[in-house]
C-alpha cells in the first residue's frame, strides 16, 4: 500500500510540473496579446482621428527604430513624428491590425501583424501591409521599440483589406 502511494503522489508531482509551466506560459500568452491589442486599438483609434501624436507617444517608445519597403530608417520618436504627421494628417487613413503570429517570453515580444489601410480618398485603393511589432515590458507597460513592414501584394491580402 505504502509503494502505491509513493507511486500515485510521483505521478501527482509530475503531471502538477509538467502542467504548471504550460498553465504559465498560456497565461504569459493571453495577458501579452491583451495589452497589445489595446495598443493596437490605441493606434487605430488615433489615425481614425488624426491624431500622430497619440502614436508616437503612447505606442512607440522613445528609442524606437522603423523601417519599411522603400522607406527610409526611422529612429526615435522625433524622426517617427514627422512620419506619422504625414500618414495621419497630409494624408489620412483608417487602419485595422490584425495579428496573427504572436510570441512572448518575460520582458520581450514579437507580433506579426495583417495592417490594413483604407485611405479615405476613395480614389485609391485599400492596401496591407505585413508588419513585425517589436515589444518590451517597461515600467510594466508594453511599448513598441520597433517594426518593420513590407506591402503584402498577394490576392488574399487585396480581399481582405478591401473588406476593412
Amino acid at each position: 500500500m505504502k509503494n502505491k502511494t509513493l507511486w500515485v503522489l510521483g505521478v501527482i508531482a509530475v503531471m502538477i510540473f509538467a502542467v504548471l509551466p504550460a498553465m504559465a506560459a498560456d497565461a504569459e500568452m493571453a495577458a501579452f496579446k491583451h495589452a497589445i491589442r489595446a495598443k493596437y486599438d490605441l493606434k487605430e483609434k488615433a489615425f481614425a482621428e488624426h491624431d500622430p501624436e497619440t502614436i508616437v507617444t503612447k505606442f512607440y517608445s522613445e528609442d524606437v527604430i522603423s523601417i519599411g519597403e522603400g522607406e527610409a530608417l526611422t529612429q526615435g520618436r522625433e524622426q517617427l513624428r514627422n512620419v506619422y504627421v504625414e500618414v495621419t494628417q497630409t494624408h489620412p487613413n483608417l487602419v485595422k491590425i490584425e495579428s496573427f503570429a504572436t510570441n512572448v517570453k518575460g520582458d520581450l515580444g514579437w507580433d506579426w501583424a495583417d495592417f490594413h489601410v483604407t485611405p479615405e480618398d476613395q480614389s485609391v485603393a485599400p492596401f496591407t501591409f505585413k508588419i513585425l511589432f517589436l515589444w518590451e515590458r517597461r515600467n510594466g507597460e508594453w511599448v513598441c521599440v520597433g517594426d518593420i513592414f513590407v506591402v503584402d501584394k498577394s490576392a488574399a491580402s487585396a480581399e481582405s483589406a478591401a473588406k476593412q
